[in-house]
């Protein structure tokens, strides 16, 4: 059996004692078994010429199989693995988001990253045609499972 063990300062005002009492206390906690802990790292995969697609697409199947949704935060890349997860950034305003890669694109000349209606709002680019985006692929190490699951 684990436990925490703590201290609590305990004053008695009847006490004329400027030192105040310890009592101990005893919280079990259940054993654990395998704990592991996680490291993020960031990849930098550098500036990218991102832009938004939504509205035509939402509900039609994506490249991976997935039905697109304008309202969750994926991305298009032409080879960037599905499942991988990247963390974009508008040098702009400093605003960061984590996104899946789900799907393939864009197939405009001069764009690397088509990001989803909702991605695009976060970071605040809706209104702009073409912007360029710092993007990180997001390494996790320390565990055994997948993240993301396509089924």
């Amino acid at each position: 059996m684990l436990g925490l063990v703590g201290f609590t300062i305990v004053s008695n005002d009847n006490d004329i004692s400027d030192t105040p009492a310890l009592t101990e206390e005893f919280a079990p906690v259940p054993e654990r078994i395998n704990i592991s802990t996680s490291i993020i790292q960031y990849k930098d995969r550098g500036t990218m010429s991102a832009s938004w697609y939504g509205p035509r697409f939402d509900g039609k199947t994506t490249a991976n199989g997935e039905i697109f949704d304008q309202t969750a935060f994926t991305v298009a890349h032409k080879s960037i693995p599905f499942g991988t997860l990247l963390r974009i950034t508008n040098p702009r305003n400093e605003k960061s988001v984590i996104v899946r890669v789900n799907d393939r694109g864009p197939y405009i000349p001069g764009r690397q990253i088509d990001l989803s209606k909702a991605v695009a709002e976060e970071l605040d680019v809706i209104n702009n045609g073409v912007k360029k985006l710092k993007i990180e692929e997001l390494i996790i190490s320390g565990i055994d499972i997948p993240i993301v699951s396509s089924h």
